[in-house]
Parts: structure tokens; C-alpha cells; sequence
């Protein structure tokens, strides 16, 4: 992992299990960089304002299933965008296909998303990571969470993971 984990990460309601065992549509599970992420820092706030969606145990909020949301919200702006004709929208680094690929596994408090393109699985297993910056842009990020993570403590003032506290549901 490329950044500094917390010195008392919170674990409680990470799905372990879930973390080794899940599969996308390829096969592959999720990617190195992101379960060494969520083993080490656990549900935390990266920088003063991104949050890492992990696996969570049932009863528990701001899981996958908040990420699967967010993903779906995504997508509806996307298609809405593609159909407007907003072709601001996929600038600078992506396209209309892209967009369709992406899902959500990370969201900042400021509204931004951060997004794995599931369909392009490089040979270290990792997925490219994306950002789409008020649901209206894609940027590249970096070919593993761990290239993305450094690129975004670099234009961060916090430079610290805190833990955060489980939510129930």
C-alpha cells in the first residue's frame, strides 16, 4: 500500500470474507491495491474527504451496497449527459462507453466519485481508477487504487487516514 495506514483502523463491520471471496462478471476478485487498502486502514476518511466503500457485514451502512447506488446515479447522469449531447461531460480523459463501465467504490464529501473500470483488468489484476469530479467529468487517475491514492494526497492539505465509526442501519 502506498499510503500510511491509521494507527487504530477500524474494522468492526468490514466482511472479510466477502473482501477475499467476491467476483466481478470477469472472474477476477476485487483488485490487490483495494484489499490491501481496506486491510490496513479499514472504513476511514483518506485525506480529510474520501471515503473507500469496503465489503460490510449485514446491518451495517456505507458498504458496497452504498457504493452500488452511488454507481447507478452515475450511470443515469451519464446516459442523460450522452443524450443531451453534453460531450463536456466525458472530457478530459474518457468517452461514453467508459462511462458505462465504471463503478463506484469510493465518494468524497465534496460529491466526488471514485470509479473502477471493471471491464479493463490489467495484468497485475488491478482495475483503472477514475475520478469524475461532481459527476460531470472523468479524469484518470491511475492503473491501481494505490497510483490514484498518491495522486490524491499529493493535491490534498490532509495527509492523514482517520478511522471512522461503523454506522447501523
Amino acid at each position: 500500500m502506498s499510503v500510511p495506514a491509521p494507527e487504530s483502523p477500524s474494522f468492526e463491520h468490514i466482511d472479510f470474507e466477502a473482501l477475499d471471496s467476491f467476483r466481478f462478471p470477469d472472474g477476477g476478485g476485487y483488485p490487490q491495491s483495494y484489499r490491501e487498502f481496506v486491510r490496513s486502514c479499514g472504513w476511514a476518511r483518506t485525506f480529510g474527504l474520501w471515503l473507500i466503500y469496503p465489503p460490510v457485514q449485514p446491518g451495517f451502512a456505507d458498504g458496497r451496497a452504498r457504493a452500488a447506488n452511488l454507481t447507478e446515479h452515475f450511470h443515469t447522469v451519464f446516459r442523460d449527459g450522452e443524450e443531451e449531447e453534453f460531450d463536456w461531460m466525458i472530457k478530459p480523459d474518457g468517452s461514453w462507453d467508459l462511462a458505462e463501465r465504471l463503478e463506484v467504490f469510493g465518494w468524497s464529501e465534496n460529491g466526488d466519485l471514485l470509479l473502477w473500470d471493471v471491464a479493463s483488468r490489467n495484468a497485475d489484476e488491478e482495475f483503472p481508477v477514475w475520478e469524475s469530479r461532481g459527476m460531470n467529468t472523468l479524469h484518470l487517475l491511475g492503473s491501481s487504487l494505490d497510483e490514484a491514492l498518491l495522486k490524491l494526497r499529493e493535491r490534498s492539505e490532509a495527509q492523514v487516514i482517520e478511522p471512522l465509526r461503523p454506522a447501523r442501519l
